[in-house]
């Protein structure tokens, strides 16, 4: 693909889900690239998963998204931890969590999530998801519900936004990702979901050179790269895939009915949840409190991580004032 024609596919983005928004000069205070945590490791599977855990006390469980990893939550746990322990894994084929020879389905992923929440014994859990995580997480709530404490999603693939009928309603970016042949030229050979989305597209300000060597680290060899590649095929959209569309709508049959707390963070102008899409979740949804994190797009966690750190510490403290 020429340049001109990657070009147009990355400014597409503005038009369709990922909005392109223009950075903010000097937002105070700046994230750090810093990952001071401990590097665990527990076996799902027979793969070898990344996993950080700080702090004691209620559990939380954060669950990233593509292309990231538990990198994304760096900034944020420190404000967690002073009510909880905090622990956030790495997808397989993300992080520094093994690759295995799967087909990194949604499917997939969710037996990971499960296995890793019983191989360390996790109980009571607060899920504190975005992204692809939102469907993992959620989907493990539902099923779970006696071990799931509470939720707090962001940027999440649901309603109003999922499932989408019209595919043409993603724009030309995820139609070309969806395509087999630029779609593996894009995502695969150019690396364009870190290159250009995470680095330019949906963050507001300036990714620094260390963040984006921590980005690029899992993803060096273009071998390593089918998860990436995987994820929008996996995007339920006209009705495909059809195991995804069932998967995101009884999602959000559980968010209509469960009385799971619930707590939504959004950004405007937002990718996926924009203030539009999160007036209609809290009143769509059953107990569900909403917080406004800032200007933020997709990967809201690199513009507003103590916001969104100190919206969930705060969340949490009222809720478990309430249970007891």
């Amino acid at each position: 693909m020429g340049s001109s024609i990657r070009l147009g596919v990355v400014l597409a983005a503005g038009a369709g889900l990922l909005l392109a928004t223009p950075g903010v000069a000097q937002l105070p205070p700046t994230p750090s690239a810093e990952f001071p945590f401990e590097s665990r490791f527990v076996d799902v599977l027979g793969s070898k998963i990344h996993y950080v855990d700080e702090g004691e006390g209620p559990v939380f469980v954060f669950l990233h998204g593509n292309p990231t990893s538990s990198y994304l939550w760096r900034n944020v746990i420190p404000f967690v931890t002073p009510v909880g322990r905090a622990l956030a894994m790495d997808l397989p084929g993300f992080g520094r969590s093994d690759k295995p020879d799967i087909g990194y389905t949604l499917q997939d992923h969710q037996q990971y999530v499960d296995g890793f929440i019983a191989a360390l014994g996790l109980e009571d859990v607060v899920l504190v998801v975005h992204d692809w995580g939102s469907v993992l997480g959620l989907d493990y709530a539902r099923r779970n519900t006696d071990n799931v404490v509470g939720v707090v999603l962001m940027e999440a693939i649901v309603p109003p936004r999922f499932p989408i009928a019209d595919p043409a309603g993603m724009g030309p970016l995820f139609s070309s990702f969806r395509d087999p042949v630029t779609g593996r030229e894009l995502l695969i050979d150019q690396n364009l979901f870190i290159e250009q989305i995470v680095a330019n597209a949906t963050v507001t300000r300036k990714m620094s050179d260390e963040e984006m060597t921590a980005y690029r680290r899992p993803f060096l060899d273009p071998k390593t790269r089918f998860p990436i590649y995987v994820w929008p095929n996996e995007l339920p959209m006209g009705g495909e895939p059809a195991r995804n569309v069932d998967a995101v709508e009884r999602v959000a049959e559980w968010l209509r009915t469960s009385e799971t707390p619930k707590l939504l963070l959004y950004a405007r102008p937002g990718a996926i949840v924009s203030p539009e899409n999160a007036e209609w979740m809290a009143m769509e949804y059953r107990n569900i409190e909403t917080r406004f994190v800032g200007y933020g797009s997709h990967y809201i966690q690199e513009d507003n991580p103590e916001t969104i750190g100190r919206s969930i510490a705060d969340w949490y403290r009222q809720l478990a004032k309430r249970r007891h």
